[in-house]
């Protein structure tokens, strides 16, 4: 897995200056961005991946920013966007991904509940697969793989994921992970027609990759549980589940999908 990753970056590294581009949006997160920011600096740094992490702060009314200007002034690598108010998670983050510069595209939340490490497991997909978006799943059983979560948000998770199969991708086992990986191009693309601005844009970036004939593959990995999640319990499902009756109608018309790889 680690050799199939470091063959990808290496193939990447002589045109590409960063490989790697780290999107992560933020929102009141001063007590769990440090400790994110920190692994993420450690372990690039050490595997030796050219790359940036870029933190935008989606209108936070605490020290969010100050936090990002100081590990910035330490590790150049680590760019700021601030947005004057607070927009939602799908804004924060289409916000990124338009700023990053990597050949390479990975989406990560704010508290790290998917150890960076992960990335290994991503990247040897893509490279053994070619496929353009690889995602990380909690709902993949896997022997090397441990997902900590409570019962309510699985429970959760669970019926969200029968209604997202239902309404919108049916090959999908969790759309909900924060931890996902793009080529540049495919996510360049995915995200110029990507509207929703809240927490069920993961799953209309999914279904327009889809759509716009990208292959996307699910990867099992390791997950904990953070404290202090900004998802409200009883707001936030009601206007997810009203993105997912629109997502189809609202992209309706799209440019045709890329050809099949047997097809080029």
């Amino acid at each position: 897995m680690r050799e199939a990753a470091h063959k990808l970056i290496a193939s990447l590294r002589a045109n590409h200056t960063p490989v790697l581009s780290v999107v992560i949006p933020a929102y009141n997160e001063e007590k769990r961005l440090g400790p994110t920011l920190a692994g993420c600096m450690e372990f690039l740094d050490r595997e030796g991946i050219p790359h940036e992490i870029v933190v935008v702060d989606d209108g936070s009314r605490d020290q969010t920013a100050s936090l990002v200007n100081t590990f910035s002034q330490r590790h150049p690598h680590i760019r700021l966007i601030s947005l004057e108010r607070n927009r939602g998670k799908g804004a924060a983050v289409r916000t990124g991904v338009f700023a990053a510069q990597g050949a390479l595209i990975l989406l990560n939340d704010a508290d790290g509940a998917t150890p960076i490490a992960e990335l290994f497991r991503l990247l040897a997909e893509m490279a053994l697969t070619g496929c353009e978006v690889v995602i990380g799943s909690r709902a993949l059983d896997s022997p090397d793989t441990h997902v900590e979560k409570k019962l309510y948000r699985f429970l959760l998770g669970r019926i969200f994921a029968l209604l997202v199969n239902l309404l919108v991708v049916p090959h999908i086992k969790d759309t909900q992970c924060g931890f996902k990986l793009f080529t540049r191009s495919a996510a360049q693309q995915i995200f110029s027609y990507q509207t929703l601005d809240g927490f069920s844009f993961d799953v209309e970036v999914l279904y327009l990759a889809h759509k716009l004939g990208y292959r996307v593959r699910e990867v099992a990995v390791n997950w904990h549980d953070v404290a202090g999640s900004k998802l409200n319990l009883l707001i936030d499902p009601l206007h997810m589940g009203w993105d997912l009756l629109g997502i189809r109608f609202r992209h309706r018309s799209l440019p045709p999908p890329l050809p099949s790889p047997k097809s080029k």
